[in-house]
């Protein structure tokens, strides 16, 4: 589990606006966000896999023929 210590700055009613986190608990929370993203790209990726494939050398040649195009 990530340990963080936030502080908390409130407008004048009181209401917290802002959280000023330590710099290495923030770094560490936007790894484990983007860990997650990952996480949830290969889940989807896995669930709309139909089964076909394209070969490498056809696959490099696709990507190629998009860059050139702009």
């Amino acid at each position: 589990m990530i340990s963080v210590h936030p502080q908390y700055i409130k407008d004048t009613n009181g209401k917290k606006t802002f959280v000023i986190l330590p710099a290495k608990e923030f770094d560490i929370l936007l790894q484990k966000m983007e860990e997650q993203e990952d996480i949830h790209l290969y889940d989807q990726a896995r669930e709309e896999d139909d089964g076909q494939r394209v070969p490498m050398e056809e696959a490099f040649k696709m990507i190629e023929a998009k860059r050139n195009k702009k």
